[in-house]
């Protein structure tokens, strides 16, 4: 799929890697470079409040904390929902079930 084609929201199971990341990018652009889910800057850490939240990693597939900005996604749907922190999506997933 050619980038510019990408519409976004867009199916995050039907992108490539490169897609996804071109997709992620594209959010961070469009969220002034704010976490989705915190609102923090995602150059920094999440807020504190999300930050305190305790997180089981073995819940998660290896790689998954590698890379510190997310392409959250619902995983009902396969729709992209906005960039988040790493451990913002953590949280979303091992908390809220997103």
């Amino acid at each position: 799929m050619e980038k510019s084609l990408i519409n976004i929201p867009a199916n995050y199971k039907k992108l490539t890697w490169q897609e996804r990341r071109w997709v992620r990018n594209e959010y961070v652009k469009r969220q002034k470079g704010l976490c989705f889910y915190c609102g923090n800057p995602l150059s920094g850490s999440a807020t504190d409040s999300v930050e305190s939240k305790q997180i089981t990693e073995h819940l998660f597939p290896d790689g998954f904390f590698k890379w510190p900005v997310h392409l959250h996604h619902d995983h009902c749907t396969d729709m992209t929902i906005g960039a988040v922190h790493c451990h913002c999506n953590a949280v979303l997933w091992q908390y809220h079930g997103k």
